[in-house]
């Protein structure tokens, strides 16, 4: 009967030899720092698409504004029962 075979030692020593080099290329990949950058043409793009989702939406709220000021504005109950719907299930199953 063979307890040790000569395969299984070496074996151990080569894996012991991969967490040493892996946690010493760990070390090394730590001090590497990521980093992005926008162009100017992609940044500029960004503003006026924020600014014309701003206007649209300033313009929507000074409707909302009038129609509440003058009374006119109404709430859709079936829409808000929708948007109310998945709160309600979720706090039920608790």
């Amino acid at each position: 009967m063979k307890i040790n075979e000569s395969g299984r030692i070496g074996a151990i020593h080569s894996y012991s030899k991969n967490i040493e080099s892996a946690q010493q290329t760990e070390g090394k990949k730590t001090n590497r720092k990521d980093e992005i950058t926008i162009s100017p043409e992609a940044m500029e793009m960004l503003q006026k698409q924020e600014q014309v989702q701003n206007s649209e939406r300033t313009q929507r709220i000074q409707e909302l504004k009038q129609q509440v000021a003058s009374g006119t504005y109404r709430v859709d109950t079936d829409k808000l029962a929708e948007k109310m719907m998945p709160y309600f299930k979720s706090s039920s199953e608790k």
